[in-house]
């Protein structure tokens, strides 16, 4: 497995994380940096999923 798919994943939890205590003190800027958070670790699994294609694993 590519680091950057163990790297995404954890980037998705840590912005859901943040998102959900933004929601739950009502910090807009804190859940928009998590949602944010969620989508580049979205991307950068993507990537290591592509990668891992490519090394045929």
């Amino acid at each position: 497995m590519d680091k950057d798919r163990v790297v995404g994943s954890a980037k998705q939890v840590k912005g859901a994380a943040k998102q959900a205590v933004g929601k739950a003190v009502g910090d807009t800027k804190l859940e928009t940096e998590g949602e944010a958070d969620k989508i580049e670790g979205k991307v950068q699994n993507a990537i290591g999923g592509v990668k891992d294609t490519l090394k045929g694993k």
